[in-house]
């Protein structure tokens, strides 16, 4: 795709107000480096996973309902499971071996062997799970049940139901904390930020985001205790400050962004959009964009192999067909 010109524009708000970035021409801090074809129709894709140790991407295509898993140091597909209707979530779990995948179509929850593709069995949800997360202290499952209202909890192992609270209508993405014990859910009909404890499944926090209409998009950075927030209806990402329970920063992405991926080597975040506008977002300090450009249509959701500094995006149509475009991560000042 050559290289790629943006005009940033941003707009970081602070305890003081609303700040401007100003409006400059700078190349986006990314590199074209490999198309990798994809089976299938050249239908919507939707979230992407990685195991980080066998530089394993793990896709759900969803108008194929397959799951699809990409070794990105060969550069090919290694496995393919179909019959997960209407797949949206995806998440892998390598201490586990397995895959866990929202089939929207039939509202379950699937469990695949991550080396094989195989399935392992299935669980009940409510409607619509969307958002895929899992809490490696207590073993638990976590789906976003959009429709729903719902969190669908279930066991690693045995996928037995733990539980089904109740968060508020249009449920967006669910995440976890890596260090595990915590769990944010986006509430797209209250804008809020909910945080329940993995254990007890009791709510701990609770964060109203100002400056945020459609939550849904959730990305979770420990080492400074920060949330991301995407904003479906004014096309904006919101940085939480979970221990004060307040929006601390806002800048501006593409129109109707959705999954959010966080590139912790590089202290960056990319959020894709479903106008085919990819943002990258420097998170050291107040938010900073880096980048914002179309790149697709379809480019909505996103991966990063922070280690192999690579950015990968699922895309319906390059060249005819279905591929994983992959960019290498570049430098910036």
């Amino acid at each position: 795709m050559g290289r790629l010109i943006v005009i940033i524009a941003a707009c970081t708000l602070a305890a003081g107000g609303c700040h401007s970035s100003g409006a400059t021409s700078a190349p986006l801090p990314l590199r074209h480096v490999a198309d990798i074809g994809l089976p299938g129709r050249g239908t919507r894709f939707d979230y992407e996973d990685l195991d980080p140790r066998r530089h394993l991407l793990i896709v759900a295509h969803l108008g194929d309902s397959q799951v699809l898993a990409v070794d990105l140091d060969r550069r090919r597909v290694v496995w393919s499971a179909s019959g997960i209707e209407s797949v949206h979530g995806i998440r892998v779990v390598p201490e586990l071996g397995r895959v866990f995948a929202s089939a929207t179509g039939t509202d379950q929850v699937v469990a695949l062997d991550e080396s094989t593709g195989a399935e392992l069995g299935r669980a009940e949800t409510g409607a619509f799970p969307d958002g895929v997360a899992f809490d490696p202290v207590s073993a638990r499952v976590f789906v976003s049940d959009k429709d729903g209202g719902t969190v669908t909890i279930v066991h690693g192992r045995t996928l037995d139901r733990i539980g089904q609270p109740h968060v508020g209508g249009d449920v967006g993405n669910v995440q976890t904390a890596p260090g595990g014990g915590r769990v944010f859910i986006a509430v797209g009909e209250t804008n809020r930020l909910l945080v329940l404890d993995a254990a007890t499944l009791s709510l701990s926090t609770a964060v109203g985001l100002t400056g945020c209409d459609g939550a849904h998009g959730v990305a979770v950075e420990p080492s400074v205790a920060r949330a991301y927030v995407a904003c479906e209806q004014n096309a904006a990402l919101v940085a939480v400050d979970v221990a004060a329970r307040k929006v601390i920063g806002r800048v501006r992405v593409g129109d109707d962004p959705d999954v959010l991926a966080l590139d912790p080597n590089n202290r960056r975040l990319y959020v894709a959009a479903e106008s085919g506008v990819v943002t990258v977002i420097d998170t050291r300090g107040r938010l900073r964009v880096l980048g914002r450009r179309h790149l697709a249509p379809g480019a909505h959701t996103v991966a990063v192999d922070s280690s192999r500094g690579l950015l990968a995006l699922a895309l319906p149509n390059i060249g005819g067909r279905p591929a994983l475009s992959l960019y290498r991560v570049t430098k910036t000042r």
